[in-house]
């Protein structure tokens, strides 16, 4: 088969390449220029595509670089800024997944008659009743199926995941028997378009105005005041301008609009209820029990979601947990699984909350 493989520069794409010709199939290694900016941290630096074109030389495999800039300027840079100025917090690398990294390769291999694109993402891909399913990487700790959990049928049919039924140790282990140069590589974990020396705030900064927000308490008590409340997000306890001492406080809610941002304590934190918007599903849209995670590597919670149109002929899923969970911010991305938290049944975006007392 003849396979385009996505190489970041990283040793998990770098031992994908070598598992792929292991197998048998015709590979060819490509690296995606996506971000032109500055860029110390994350997966596009200038050391990456030479690392990934290093590799490819070790692998004896042609390498290519495929210029996505304008895509990944479309649809993760603009909307990261957007989102922010709406007070939505986004995650621009599952966007980057989304638009680019799987939807604008799988394009791009169609374009050159490829079979299929691999990655090296610790997710797995199996069949079942001629149905694809999408499934956990076969390493807890290093699952990645949060992250690529709207992959479909038709793109899973074409997708591989070579390095998905091994662990992070074997990978390194394989590449160091190998002579990989990026066998003992950390992995890249940032955004690669924010700085670690500039950070969000700077980012945002060149971009948009920022707004001065009012911090009050849960009765409407004047607290105290932020300096852009386009950079504070639910959850956040840090950096709110408040006196220490007393009780914690974290923030409960995020208006820009209006230029204010509730705190309250940790039980005012949770709710039992969610609504996920933007939703798409890995095969059928799902009813019922389910497992619901909320962050990459978080605890994945047990609830029953209800699917539904909006009225807009758009999906949303109504989620409400056993037990109240801690909110997380609009724009976060929301997976189900299914209840033996082995297979990726969709996810969506964050939406709103719902109070306990709405849902009972």
């Amino acid at each position: 088969m003849k396979v385009m493989l996505a190489m970041s520069g990283g040793v998990d794409s770098s031992v994908a390449g070598a598992l792929l010709l292991e197998q048998g199939h015709d590979v060819v290694g490509v690296t995606m220029k996506l971000w032109g900016g500055d860029s110390d941290t994350g997966c596009c630096s200038v050391s990456d595509v030479d690392d990934a074109r290093r590799v490819a030389q070790q692998l004896d495999i042609d390498h290519l670089v495929f210029n996505f800039g304008d895509d990944f300027n479309e649809h993760v840079v603009q909307p990261y800024v957007e989102a922010h100025a709406r007070g939505v917090t986004p995650n621009p690398c599952i966007e980057c997944n989304r638009h680019v990294k799987f939807s604008r390769m799988l394009h791009r291999a169609d374009q050159l008659g490829f079979d299929a694109i691999a990655t090296g993402h610790h997710a797995r891909v199996e069949q079942h009743d001629g149905r694809h399913r999408l499934v956990r990487g076969a390493d807890a700790a290093k699952d990645q199926s949060y992250v690529v959990h709207m992959l479909d049928q038709g793109a899973l049919s074409r997708t591989l995941f070579p390095v998905g039924d091994i662990d992070k140790a074997e990978v390194r282990r394989l590449a160091r028997q190998m002579g990989l140069r990026t066998a003992s590589k950390p992995d890249s974990q940032d955004v690669c378009f924010i700085t670690s020396t500039g950070g969000r705030e700077t980012f945002l900064g060149h971009r948009i105005p920022f707004r001065r927000g009012e911090v009050v308490n849960e009765a409407g008590v004047h607290l105290g005041d932020v300096d852009a409340v386009e950079l504070i997000t639910i959850g956040q306890r840090r950096g709110l301008g408040l006196p220490g001492g007393g009780p914690k406080r974290y923030v409960t809610e995020v208006d820009v609009a209006s230029g204010r941002v509730v705190v309250g304590d940790d039980a005012d934190l949770h709710d039992a209820a969610i609504t996920v918007r933007g939703v798409s599903w890995v095969d059928q849209p799902v009813n019922g029990s389910a497992l619901v995670q909320c962050s990459a590597h978080g605890t994945p919670r047990l609830a029953i979601i209800v699917t539904k149109s909006d009225g807009n002929s758009e999906i949303q899923v109504d989620v409400t947990w056993h037990q109240p969970e801690r909110r997380i911010a609009p724009g976060q991305s929301v997976v189900f699984y299914d209840p033996t938290d082995r297979y990726v049944l969709g996810g969506g975006l964050a939406a709103g909350w719902r109070h306990s007392s709405q849902t009972r």
